[in-house]
């Protein structure tokens, strides 16, 4: 176990070289702060500790630190900071969600520790942690996403993702492709063509060229860019394409 305090300046660099070399699964325990979970049921705790462990909370609230030495925890001292969700469940605070179980994007146990680490006088509630972020983020100690610091001590974290330029991006080429072909639906009323060229046409019920256009892929991700204009989006499950609640398969 290693403990650090917090500075103004520098903010804790070795938890964070820790945090970053931590192949081996050590949890990872921010202590002491002040807590805003946005959980409906836990609410705001002060002197608390949050502990993840790679991409999920396995605890909140206080004491979990008494047994950090015995889980060899990465210790981060909080000490006059805020810890608040990066993502806020708006549905969940409006009582929207029927069981705790589905509960997502909030300091919970079991969910994903996406949250940002801010002095207290600058976070008295979410929207001004947030605003801090976007205002000030040289204020921000930490920014962490699935459990990876992204911003620590207002600066980007070294190998750190980085999001796509923004626009609409060039088109691949998909030569060789073996998602590249025609995909119909099981009822064999949708048929959507995807070109090397990143192109796709879709004929629906016998009507041809309903819907055209650009189609961009990552992972088993497809990103559809209409020429009518508009976004959709669409998922490769093993040899089925999911898309607008059509199951397709290669032709």
């Amino acid at each position: 176990m290693s403990i650090t305090d917090t500075g103004t300046v520098r903010w804790n660099p070795e938890v964070l070289d820790e945090i970053l070399s931590n192949d081996e699964g050590r949890p990872v325990l921010f202590t002491n702060a002040r807590i805003l979970t946005m959980d409906p049921l836990i609410g705001t705790m002060t002197g608390a500790d949050l502990l993840f462990v790679g991409s999920l909370v396995v605890g909140v609230g206080p004491g979990i630190i008494t047994a950090a030495g015995d889980d060899n925890a990465i210790v981060v001292d909080c000490t006059g900071l805020t810890i608040a969700p990066a993502v806020v469940d708006t549905v969940a605070l409006a009582g929207g969600r029927g069981h705790r179980s589905e509960y997502v994007a909030t300091l919970t146990p079991g969910n994903t520790p996406d949250f940002l680490v801010v002095p207290d006088e600058l976070a008295a509630d979410v929207p001004s942690a947030v605003a801090t972020l976007m205002t000030r983020p040289e204020q921000v100690r930490a920014v962490v996403a699935a459990g990876r610091p992204v911003l620590w001590s207002g600066a980007d974290v070294p190998g750190r993702a980085t999001a796509p330029e923004a626009g609409i991006p060039a088109a691949q080429d998909l030569t060789g492709s073996p998602r590249v072909g025609v995909w119909i639906d099981r009822h064999d009323f949708l048929h959507q063509e995807l070109t090397a060229d990143g192109r796709y046409d879709e004929t629906r019920g016998g009507r041809p060229h309903a819907y055209q256009g650009r189609y961009w892929i990552d992972g088993d991700r497809i990103d559809y860019l209409d020429d009518l204009g508009f976004w959709a989006y669409g998922e490769f499950q093993g040899d089925e394409l999911h898309h607008a609640g059509y199951v397709m398969k290669l032709g």
